[in-house]
């Protein structure tokens, strides 16, 4: 009779922990799909922003220079034009850089959740 409850015991104990572990690959799979989901958005805003905005400043600089044209600074505004652009792109090319070079918080919850559980299962505090 004893076997038969320490067999019970260990099937229960087998089927929580399987559970525990569909559990926290659900939690996985949920992070992964939703950094997949920022990602995208991201780089759609990005590219669109991006057009956007280089249209809007090849438009500016060539009404500048077609208002100057007639001017003896038309070289002047060109070449103040060609500094500006090219140093939002240089701009532009090191917040990418910093941003590609940041930590990433992919599957932040996970590794937390997973943590907390080995703490509790240690029989410890929860770690910081």
């Amino acid at each position: 009779m004893a076997t038969a409850s320490r067999f019970a015991s260990l099937r229960r104990l087998g089927a929580a922990v399987v559970a525990l572990g569909r559990i926290k690959l659900e939690l996985l799979a949920l992070g992964w799909q939703e950094e997949k989901a920022l990602i995208a958005q991201l780089l759609m805003l990005a590219t669109i922003g991006s057009l956007l905005a280089g249209f809007a400043l090849l438009a500016l600089a060539i009404t500048l220079t077609v208002w100057l044209w007639d001017t003896p600074y038309r070289m002047l505004a060109l070449t103040i034009a060609t500094a500006l652009l090219g140093a939002g792109a240089l701009a532009s090319i090191g917040r990418v850089v910093a941003l590609l070079r940041a930590p990433s918080p992919l599957l932040a919850t996970t590794l937390s959740e997973l943590r907390r559980d080995e703490s509790a299962l240690r029989g410890g505090d929860t770690p910081p």
